[in-house]
């Protein structure tokens, strides 16, 4: 990312509270919020959900390399989730140690000898970026990760362009503030969704979101419920509990929860370990597999958007496999790879440990959890491996190469929080959308995307976990 904004502006300390205080009133207006966490009644108690005052300037070529490449990982997503071997032998060893990432698996076995219910397959994913810095002074776009289950912001950032519209007018930035792009994921999330709940073919049928029960985003999930109420398309919003004390399978596998029929389970739960707190969440998880309802995630989607899967995939020959005559989509998936390496027992495992713990600073240890939060930096990763290097605990983790993005100055806006200049880092994030029926592909697209920055100070952690703020995208 490259710094845009003249020091005239960011320096200016009177514009600069001028501009914030427009800024947090323009977010309100826009409908850019989050529940307060701490309020008694949170229900009802909102503020702004946290953003930067500045776009940041992301060159134009590296946007438009993460779209043009977004459907082909939308299609192997898609393959690996149906390849049942592939996914096996890649999480061989993970499934050994980590406990969380075996019992999704061992749902996935059952579903497999039961036989699939639903040959309808929805998946909304986000595949996540850094631009990487290289020493000659060029950069290149690196994947982080793709977030195939609950992948959020769509409809924040659906709502973000008009506020940075707003600021870089009254900053008297005519022209950058004609380069802020329409951007509505929520909508596009929403047609997959649709043409989902349309094919499974009930008309009384609703989509049900699975979500938390305290969920401070909720207002994030809400603009894809709108979206699909404008179609008449009725949507529930449900909990692991109620699925699991209201929800039934009848004799043709069609899934009833409260009484109500569901042609769509939409997961924005379920996707850490914590979110299976009792053998029930277990339970209700693999009614929700077994049932006639399409899934989004399915098991096998869901499986494949780990990180094992992740370093896997960036072995010789393993995208041929699944692009056996599509060599362009091999390079343009391949060139977003940033260096992968695994921990599995043997020589190779031990070579990365010891190439980790000689220089810790180039590399990110990475546990099988989403979220934000959970990856490994520095020092730490030395205290963790040396723990684990002579057991099989470490087939646990992957070990990424560490992305080096380019720092720029901006404000970061948060309730509370002292208006003060950070240096910045920043996660281009963009949302894919798919279905397929039996072997046909019905849909798969491109639908928008996501800005993130947080100060440089933070190594890890996301806009839910309090760390980065929403932002847009000002392409150079």
């Amino acid at each position: 990312m490259a710094q845009w904004i003249p020091d005239e502006v960011l320096m200016n300390t009177a514009l600069i509270k001028d501009l914030a205080d427009v800024a947090k009133d323009a977010a309100l207006l826009q409908g850019v919020l989050m529940r307060i966490h701490e309020a008694s009644n949170s229900s009802e108690l909102v503020t702004y959900a946290p953003f930067t005052l500045f776009p940041t300037a992301v060159p134009k070529a590296v946007f438009q390399q993460a779209l043009a490449v977004q459907i082909h990982y939308n299609t192997l997503v898609d393959k690996i989730s149906q390849d049942p071997d592939f996914l096996k032998e890649a999480l061989a060893s993970t499934i050994a140690v980590d406990d969380f990432t075996a019992r999704l698996f061992r749902i996935h076995q059952q579903i497999l000898e039961e036989g699939r219910s639903q040959s309808v397959v929805l998946g909304l994913n986000r595949s996540d970026y850094m631009l990487d810095q290289r020493e000659d002074g060029t950069s290149s776009l690196k994947q982080i990760e793709i977030n195939t289950i609950a992948a959020s912001f769509g409809g924040l950032s659906s709502r973000t362009p008009d506020v940075h519209r707003q600021i870089l007018r009254l900053a008297g930035r005519m022209q950058e503030s004609q380069c802020i792009l329409d951007n509505n994921p929520a909508a596009g999330l929403a047609v997959a969704v649709a043409k989902a709940w349309d094919l499974y073919g009930s008309q009384g049928a609703v989509v049900m979101f699975l979500v938390e029960g305290e969920q401070r985003n909720i207002l994030d999930q809400r603009y894809v419920e709108k979206e699909l109420w404008k179609r008449n398309i009725p949507t529930i919003r449900r909990r692991f509990d109620d699925v699991y004390e209201t929800g039934r399978l009848d004799q043709d596998k069609r899934l009833f929860v409260g009484g109500q029929e569901v042609a769509v389970v939409y997961f924005r739960d379920g996707y850490m370990p914590q979110n299976y707190a009792s053998e029930q969440a277990w339970d209700a998880r693999l009614l929700m597999e077994r049932s006639l309802a399409v899934k989004c995630p399915d098991i096998g989607t869901h499986l494949a958007g780990t990180k094992k899967v992740q370093q896997v995939l960036t072995r010789p020959g393993v995208l041929e496999k699944f692009f056996p005559e599509q060599p362009e989509a091999v390079e343009q998936i391949r060139a977003t790879f940033a260096g992968l390496y695994n921990l599995d027992m043997g020589p190779e495992g031990d070579k990365t440990v010891a190439m980790a713990l000689a220089a810790p600073d180039r590399f990110v240890l990475k546990p099988q959890r989403e979220g934000g939060g959970n990856n490994i930096y520095g020092s730490e990763i030395c205290q963790v491996l040396e723990a684990v290097k002579g057991s099989t605990e470490r087939m646990a983790y992957i070990l990424m190469d560490k992305i080096h993005p380019t720092p720029v100055q901006n404000y970061l806006l948060r309730r509370d929080a002292p208006l003060k200049i950070s240096n910045c880092l920043s996660e281009l994030g963009v949302f894919g959308a798919y279905v397929r029926r039996g072997k046909d592909m019905v849909m798969n697209e491109c639908v928008g995307h996501l800005l993130r920055t947080k100060s440089s100070e933070h190594s890890d952690g996301g806009v839910a976990a309090g760390v980065a703020v929403l932002d847009n995208p000002l392409l150079i």
